[in-house]
């Protein structure tokens, strides 16, 4: 079965990221990891984002809100702008990209430019620089003294817009 994988490539699933979120192999580049990391958000493989930070990095991470955001998110896409290093032969590499999701009615672009490094011939991701992005809203804003979206039999500003 052809299931797309997730990270935009058009090749099948598991000829690409699923062997690096599994454990079978490790990404190649700083941007076969990324995409692999992506992919890993969309199927909620939250123990491989972790695992393939550094230690500096994933120690700042709490688990349960990172699996929360990945599990609630609508993951709508994943496009690489930019890459800078990162090849199979060189110890670092920046992947500027960006991740679209919808969330709580609202698009999302996640705007990064991450940096890896290999340690033990093996990428990681050791932090990076996020840039700010406009949020736009799906639909009808919903006024405070409106009946809340959500169906029960309160005001708004009572229920979800506290």
């Amino acid at each position: 079965m052809f299931e797309k994988c997730h990270c935009g490539t058009g090749l099948n699933y598991r000829d690409c990221c699923k062997p690096y979120i599994k454990g079978k192999k490790n990404a190649p580049t700083a941007e076969a990891l990324m995409r692999s990391r992506y992919s890993a958000y969309v199927v909620g493989a939250i123990d491989y984002i972790f695992s393939t930070c550094s230690e500096n990095i994933s120690s700042r991470m709490d688990y349960e809100s990172t699996k929360r955001w990945s599990e609630k998110a609508t993951w709508r896409g994943f496009k690489i702008l930019a890459v800078k290093g990162g090849e199979e032969t060189s110890g670092r590499g920046t992947v500027h990209f960006e991740a679209y999701y919808e969330q709580e009615f609202m698009n999302h672009i996640y705007h990064e430019i991450a940096n890896f490094e290999k340690e033990n011939d093996r990428w990681i991701y050791v932090g990076g620089e996020i840039i700010p992005q406009t949020v736009t809203r799906i639909g009808d804003k919903v006024g405070r003294n409106d009946p809340c979206p959500c169906g029960k039999p309160k005001k708004y500003k009572h229920c979800c817009g506290k």
